[in-house]
């Protein structure tokens, strides 16, 4: 009996397995091929990475090859020469034009200029290192040619005062945390004066703009005292080719003619405003409009004291920050000064006018243009300016 049950049993699952072996047999054939497929796939895969592998190795090999090849050692000379002659050309023009400013302040340069023709010719020669080398001896040689101080007070002891003088003329030395500075300054007040602008051009020039010294601009003014003006781009620097003798910033002259009006609507330069009987710095000319009701407006940087705070930041540009003649127009109450501080960079001017009490003071143009009339040049006549600030009696 048991043995029949079993029979049936095995019977059963005969027919069953049968049933089975179908589906096992096709689903086997599937991942048969889907394994074989895998298996093509890998083999492609690890091909392609042999293929990049050998390809990258190959890559390797000639960039070695090309940088040890002499057409990429000629690349990088030839990047290292751009470098050099960029370097070498800011630092020959730079020195050119301190040379310029020397022979307007009629200084002797006739050393220095042997000494620029020697570097001419090495940089003609592609002989950076020797030009450079005689470049910085140069510099030192011109700051040493450069007039710090005027004769009269190298030679003469001037007074020692941090107290400006209440009228007319002084020449004074003053007293600082940085140092004792001889200054030249004039002062006027305005009940009795009038602080006019008086410009070479009658209107906005941008290339080959008349100019005059500050002698002339007295002279036709019938004026008793005046100081160059802003800064401008003078005809013998090099990079002043197509721009000669013009400047950038804001200038009404004594005819009421507003200069560069277009150009410093949003300007960020300070300004000094000549009223009838008073005066106004503004430390963003853009703060002040186009009223031609004042005798005179000029705008120029940098802004050396504001409301009796030293009010100058520091600068990276070398001509602030080297030492030399800074220009100067400045205030205390309704006393109006103009002058020089002389062998300062723009920090010392600022500590000495602040030292002498100004409320406000800012720069004017410098180095070459520098010029001082009081009965006479006190100092310069430097070379020929677009324009200048001129004290007039009423």
């Amino acid at each position: 009996m048991l043995y029949n049950d079993l029979i049936m049993v095995l019977k059963f699952f005969s027919k069953k397995i049968k049933l089975l072996i179908f589906p096992l047999f096709f689903l086997s054939f599937i991942f048969f091929l889907l394994f074989a497929l895998l298996g093509n796939e890998l083999k492609v895969v690890q091909n392609k990475n042999l293929n990049l592998n050998s390809n990258l190795i190959k890559s390797q090999k000639e960039l070695k090859d090309l940088k040890n090849q002499d057409q990429y050692k000629i690349n990088e000379g030839l990047k290292k020469d751009i470098k050099n002659v960029n370097q070498s050309f800011t630092q020959t023009i730079s020195s050119f034009e301190k040379i310029q400013d020397l022979k307007a302040q009629k200084v002797n340069t006739n050393k220095l200029d042997d000494s620029f023709v020697q570097i001419l010719k090495y940089l003609s020669d592609l002989n950076y290192a020797s030009a450079q080398a005689d470049l910085k001896n140069l510099d030192s040689e011109i700051t040493k040619a450069t007039p710090v101080m005027t004769t009269a007070i190298n030679e003469v002891n001037a007074p020692l005062s941090n107290s400006p003088p209440s009228s007319g003329y002084s020449r004074q030395s003053v007293k600082t945390d940085s140092g004792t500075f001889g200054v030249d300054i004039i002062s006027a007040d305005l009940n009795s004066t009038r602080v006019v602008v008086d410009t070479a051009s009658d209107g906005t020039c941008g290339n080959e703009c008349p100019t005059k010294p500050l002698g002339e601009y007295v002279a036709r003014s019938g004026a008793y005292a005046g100081i160059n003006g802003s800064f401008f781009c003078p005809a013998e620097y090099p990079t002043c080719a197509g721009k000669t003798n013009s400047f950038d910033l804001l200038v009404m002259n004594k005819n009421k003619v507003y200069f560069n009006s277009d150009n410093n609507v949003y300007s960020t330069n300070p300004a000094v405003i000549f009223g009838g009987g008073w005066i106004r710095f503004v430390g963003r000319a853009l703060d002040w409009g186009r009223d031609t009701g004042v005798d005179g407006v000029l705008s120029n940087f940098p802004l050396y004291v504001s409301g009796g705070n030293n009010a100058f930041g520091g600068s990276g540009d070398p001509k602030l920050t080297s030492k030399g003649a800074r220009t100067f127009v400045a205030n205390k109450g309704n006393t109006v000064f103009i002058g020089i501080v002389y062998g300062a960079s723009s920090f010392d001017a600022a500590s000495v006018l602040k030292s002498l009490g100004m409320e406000n003071a800012m720069g004017l143009d410098q180095g070459g243009s520098t010029a001082l009339w009081f009965n006479g040049y006190k100092a310069g006549p430097g070379r020929n300016i677009p324009n200048a600030i001129l004290f007039i009696r009423k």
